[in-house]
């Protein structure tokens, strides 16, 4: 697949930092070997394009369910169709992993929360900030 059939977008891409810090740490192990610029380039493209293989079979296969989100097992299945099986053991521990972090994580407090006051207290205010500004719309230009 390319681009052209997603529109011609020159903006897909990944962020160059990220890719070469992963391959920094990579290489990390075998000091004296280095990666060219040009060929962390094409590592991205190649990244990119797999990306969107995958997400596009992903997609026809959620259509096909009548669903409009793609789903893990969505993409589980699309690597299997496109014989890349052999890496559905890791993106589903991926997907644990990750499932087990949102659970984990602290949920963010709204700003009523946040306030500290109570329900009654911030009506009263609510209520009160009302009251004036009926008054000054009221009182007209000054």
């Amino acid at each position: 697949m390319s681009d052209r059939e997603f529109g011609g977008n020159d903006d897909l891409s990944l962020p160059k930092a990220t890719v070469q810090k992963i391959v920094t740490e990579i290489l990390h192990a075998d000091p004296g070997m280095t990666f060219a610029k040009d060929t962390r380039d094409l590592l991205i493209e190649c990244c990119v394009e797999f990306i969107t293989l995958i997400s596009s079979e992903a997609n026809e296969i959620a259509e096909k369910d009548a669903k409009k989100t793609i789903a893990c097992e969505h993409v589980k299945t699309a690597l299997e169709d496109l014989d890349f099986g052999e890496y559905v053991p890791a993106i589903l521990e991926v997907a644990a992993d990750y499932k087990k972090t949102q659970a984990n994580r602290e949920k963010k407090q709204t700003k009523i929360e946040q306030s500290g006051m109570t329900e009654e207290e911030l009506i009263r205010a609510q209520e009160e900030l009302f009251r004036s500004a009926t008054d000054k719309f009221n009182a007209g230009p000054q």
